[in-house]
């Protein structure tokens, strides 16, 4: 029989105590002792929060719960417990770094996420859709008015028709589209090919399941792919290429040229395309190509895309996937028992913004490369060496000019002691080294709140 454990008035309102442990990164250059950082841990994650670092200090020496002769028997306790297929995985990045942003009065130039409100008409399609009664259970694969309206823009788009009933899949934001398309088409053991740096859904998604990850490094200035090496990486096992155009963190766009050759590539040895599209609408420098558009691919390409980055609307977590019907069964099986449906307003509203006229994003496009312009001319003043961004809405830059020995230490330091926060790139690659020298930032943010982070820059960070 288990024993009932309470905690008493005092347990509950005492902080619970605790020393940050060594922290240490893959490289034996990154051993820092006597840090007490809430950074990073081994395999390129953030240490976990105050409370679980405490969880796990105290519970190693006790199991259930302990009598005093003070009172009842105070609960122990116990370490975290994950599957081994996770464990490796800590708190995100984007998380962790947002949660020191507000502790230490940064400004956020990390996580991708705007610090100004979505369009009205687009808002107001959702309050309506909640006044007119549309909260019950969505059919499982989406609205069919949000299907339709899908299915319309990637014509548009891509000069695709496509049986919105059949080929297309609404699912809760992005995330879960790239979920159920791994989960619904990859088997334990199957090879997929990932170019780093990448989103770090990625390999968390394919470890789950049970994928074999092959990485394919992109490399600054220009991260164009290495044809050759994605050639010879293909093998009998190999499933799928995912890509990511425009590409986070780096702002690349592949070209005609690079999706050509990766399409003759799948051809020939009858491998999938996963392509995340999210930022399709956020192309500033050459014309956003979908994989499925180019001859022979549709017919082995899932193409994932989302409203949150084009409408302001991260929250809302409404995404989709684009598929033949052979593909499409995998991916609604596994999205079936992920969320089952997705928000029932939110995809009414997701449908009227998706037949937004071709003016809303020309003015999109327009505040973006504005916002763009004042963050990279101020990082390029700070002394920053920045790297081309053709899309998205994030710029990575060299850090090294100013003397911190990797990319978490210069992150470190921003936060304390400037006041901004960039994201460290090293935690998007398997091989963390690759991605030492270099930060992103993001400029999904009003221009006074752009200005103001580069001031503090320029103020606060020196050469050396």
């Amino acid at each position: 029989m288990r024993a009932q454990c309470t905690w008493t008035q005092s347990e509950m309102l005492r902080p619970l105590s605790f020393k940050f442990p060594t922290t240490f990164f893959t490289s034996s250059k990154h051993f820092r002792k006597g840090t007490d950082s809430p950074f990073f841990s081994t395999n390129r994650r953030i240490n976990k929060c105050p409370s679980v670092m405490a969880t796990i200090s105290t519970a190693s020496n006790h199991k259930g719960p302990v009598s005093t002769q003070d009172g009842p028997a105070q609960i122990t306790q116990q370490p975290s417990q994950v599957a081994k297929r996770l464990e490796k995985f800590k708190t995100t990045i984007f998380t962790q770094m947002s949660m020191l942003a507000i502790k230490h009065g940064a400004i956020n130039l990390g996580q991708g996420f705007p610090n100004f409100d979505g369009p009205d008409f687009v808002k107001d399609a959702a309050i309506q859709a909640i006044k007119d009664g549309k909260n019950q259970y969505a059919r499982g694969y989406g609205v069919p008015d949000f299907n339709n309206a899908i299915a319309a823009r990637f014509k548009k788009d891509t000069g695709l028709v496509i049986d919105p009933e059949k080929e297309v899949t609404v699912t809760s934001g992005c995330t879960e589209a790239i979920a159920a398309t791994m989960l619904g088409l990859i088997n334990p053991g199957d090879e997929v090919i990932l170019f780093a740096p990448f989103y770090d859904s990625y390999e968390a998604t394919l470890s789950m399941a049970g994928a074999k990850i092959k990485c394919i490094s992109l490399h600054p200035p220009d991260f164009a792919v290495p044809i050759d090496e994605l050639k010879s990486s293909i093998s009998k096992n190999t499933r799928a290429i995912l890509i990511n155009t425009p590409h986070n963190p780096t702002g690349k766009m592949f070209t005609h040229k690079e999706l050509d050759m990766i399409a003759s590539l799948c051809i020939e040895n009858d491998v999938l395309v996963f392509t995340d599209e999210v930022y399709d609408k956020l192309a500033f420098e050459m014309d956003h190509i979908s994989m499925a558009s180019l001859p022979g691919m549709y017919e082995r390409t899932v193409t994932m895309n989302s409203l949150g980055k084009t409408f302001s609307l991260t929250g809302w977590k409404i995404g989709w996937a684009i598929a033949p019907p052979h593909l499409t069964w995998g991916v609604r099986q596994a999205h079936s028992f992920l969320t089952f449906a997705t928000s029932t307003p939110m995809q009414w509203a997701a449908a009227v913004a998706l037949r937004a006229p071709d003016s809303y994003y020309v003015e999109l496009k327009r505040d973006y490369m504005a916002k763009k312009a004042i963050l990279v001319e101020g990082l390029e003043d700070v002394g920053f060496k920045v790297f081309p961004s053709s899309g998205t809405y994030f710029v990575v830059v060299d850090h090294t000019p100013f003397g911190l020995e990797n990319d978490i230490v210069f992150c470190e330091y921003l936060i304390k002691e400037v006041g901004v926060v960039a994201i460290p790139t090293s935690v998007f690659y398997l091989n963390p080294e690759e991605g030492k020298n270099l930060v992103r930032f993001t400029f999904c943010k009003d221009e006074e709140t752009l200005r103001s982070a580069v001031e503090r820059m320029k103020e606060k960070l020196k050469k050396k």
